[in-house]
Formats: C-alpha cells, structure tokens, sequence
C-alpha cells in the first residue's frame, strides 16, 4: 500500500506490526539507502525562491573541538562549522535567538550538507513564509574514514561530546543566543539523523527540542558471512589516502569501526572490525550493538519525556523506513509524545524541501523565543 504525506501522532495502544530485521547489517543498511550519495552531490527537490524572502548573513568559522584533542586518526580538531544569521541581526544589537544545530549525514561535510538542503535559500524561505527567526548551525563532522558517526571514540575524538558541548559553549559565548536548552534544537539527516537520536538521548540537559531526519543505524548488527573481498580490501588499508580508494560500503565498515569499536592497540587503523578470517567477531558486534539506539533507548526515557517536542519523518521509498518507524514505535510504548510523518520520496530525495517547509517550522513552534521559559 502506496503512503504518501502521512502524519501519525502518538496514541496509546497503538497497534502497528512491522517486520522484525535485527539482523540488518548496519553497513547494508547505509550502502543501500545512501547509494545515491556516491555521486559528489546528490540532487534534491529544491523548493522555489520565496518572493520578499530576505537574505541571511552566512558566516563561516572555525571551532575547537576540545573533545577531539589527541584522536588517534589524526581529525581536524578544529571543525568547519557553517552560521546562519537573520538578516536583521547585525542592526537588532540587543536581540537574541533561539538556536538549531544540523548534522550532516555520511560521506558528506557542512559545506556538501549546505548545498543538499540548499540554505541559506531555505532557511531565508521558512522564514519569509512565517517561520520565526532563528540562527542555524551546520558544523562538519566528517573523519578519515567519512563520518564520525556522532560517537565517542578514541580512535575518531568524542564527537557526541564535541557537539553537545564544545560546539555549543562556542556558540553561546560568541553569538546572542538564548542559551537555555528550551531555546536550542537539534535536527540531522541519515548519520546526521543517528546522531540527532543518540545526542538527544543523552543530552536531554543541552537540546529542548528534537528532530530526527530518516536516521541511519538504529538497530544492532548481527552477525553475518564475511566478504572475502571487502575484508582483503580493509585489511590493505594502512593510511588514509588507502581508505580514500575504498568502495562505499567498505569505508563505511571502517567508519563504523572507527566509531563504535576503537582500539588503541591496533595500529595503523585502530579499530577492530566485526569480521577477522572470515569469522564474526562477538565482542565486536556487541560494541556495535552498544552504540544502537533501538539498543539502548530504554535507558534514556526519562531524558526523552524532557523534551518539548520530538519530530521523525522518513520516505516511503527509504531502505530506513523499517527502523524509524520502530523508534516512533518505542516512543509510543513509553507514552512519550512525537510526531512520525511517512512522505513520498526516497533517502535524498525532498531534504531541501523537508528543512524548509518541515523542520524550520517545527522548531519555530517548538523553541523558546524568549528569556525565562520552562
């Protein structure tokens, strides 16, 4: 059955059977549902100009990432971050706003992100179509191996922490903010939708507000055959310019591993991946499990009914259509409202439309614009 632009909120006894897929395995599941992302840009729907819509100051910085100090491979420490301002912001010197942070998926930066949601056209549009003024944070995260994942790692630095934290501190003391959790959301697409799910979790004390864009990697691998020839490829990788001639699918076991199953004993890489011989490695995978959102949401609700509002959404052509409808799903069970829209699209397809028309507006109900709220 065809579903297009359905909007779900949570109800109690909600009954919805879905199909069981645990044994998914998480790269499968990235390769198949971000294929579109081998090409330098994927292409979107772009939303038009909005008539009168007014231009945004764009800054680009540099912040220092104190929680990536002394990372084994070798990541910038000081991250490109992209700032957008509303237009009036250098004249209104006494105005503060709310903040939304927005991260990036896998094999992609803040600047390639920027370009797939197509701000600051649709930030400039949200608002000239009512949405309030807010600034917008789009820092990079992007590693050796292509995406950090959002985790903590010795092997990556402690991106979740990075972002929660360090980022935020900077933002807070360096723009005119309100610098209270209600007044900060964080929203992310695919890895960007992960981390969105996995900081939000933990750091219901930093975020008030939370979106999760079709996230990536919500359930726990299982363990599979290996593939002799992605495990003889990972196996020759010794620097970066070797994991840079890597397929997709095998940098992403490296990026993966990188983040969830670091270890400081095995140079070059330092990281164990789930495979070695060509047998399953179980102390592996149960890290990767570890680091599983449908793995561990149940130790977080009680930071979860913190939130003013949680919004999901997910194509009906998205290989995650499954597991995000299992994270509104477990919401649900817990009585914790959210919203859960299935659209028409794929992975890539409507980003740049969803943040205009779908998530700047919801942040924009959902903040606070003043000093003093609870």
């Amino acid at each position: 059955m065809a579903v297009s632009n359905v909007l779900v909120e949570h109800r109690s006894g909600r009954d919805m059977t879905l199909t069981t897929n645990f044994a998914r395995v998480m790269t499968l599941v990235m390769i198949v549902a971000l294929a579109p992302q081998l090409a330098a840009q994927v292409q979107t729907e772009v939303p038009p100009p909005v008539p009168g819509a007014k231009p945004l100051i764009v800054e680009h910085i540099k912040v220092h990432g104190a929680a990536l100090e002394g990372n084994l491979e070798g990541d910038a420490v000081d991250r490109d971050v992209l700032v957008f301002l509303p237009s009036m912001y250098a004249k209104e010197k006494s105005r503060r706003y709310p903040v939304v942070y927005a991260l990036h998926g896998y094999s992609i930066g803040a600047e390639q992100w920027s370009h797939e949601i197509q701000v600051p056209q649709t930030i400039e549009g949200a608002f000239a179509q009512g949405a309030k003024e807010m600034i917008v944070v789009l820092p990079d995260s992007k590693t050796v191996h292509n995406g950090s994942m959002y985790s903590s790692s010795v092997t990556t630095g402690d991106f979740e922490q990075f972002i929660a934290h360090d980022l935020v501190t900077y933002i807070d003391s360096h723009y005119r903010t309100f610098p209270t959790r209600e007044s900060r959301g964080l929203v992310g697409h695919s890895m960007g939708g992960y981390g969105a799910t996995r900081i939000g979790m933990k750091h219901a004390d930093v975020f008030g507000s939370l979106y999760s864009m079709s996230p990536c990697c919500l359930s726990p691998r299982a363990a599979r055959p290996a593939n002799p020839e992605i495990e003889k490829a990972l196996e020759a990788v010794k620097t970066p310019e070797d994991s840079a001639k890597l397929q997709f699918f095998a940098r992403a076991q490296l990026a993966s591993a990188a983040a969830w199953s670091p270890d400081p004993k095995n140079p070059p890489l330092y990281l164990d991946l789930p495979t070695k011989n060509g047998e399953a490695q179980p102390e592996v995978l149960a890290k990767w499990t570890a680091n599983a959102p449908l793995a561990f949401i149940d130790q977080y609700i009680g930071n979860l009914r913190r939130y003013r509002a949680i919004a999901i959404d997910v194509g009906d052509q998205d290989g995650l259509r499954v597991d995000t409808e299992k994270l509104h799903d477990v919401l649900g069970k817990y009585g914790i409202a959210n919203s859960f829209e299935l659209y028409s699209g794929t992975h890539t397809s409507r980003v740049a439309d969803r943040f205009q028309n779908h998530v700047l507006p919801f942040f924009s109900k959902n903040l606070c614009f003043q000093a003093g709220c609870k």
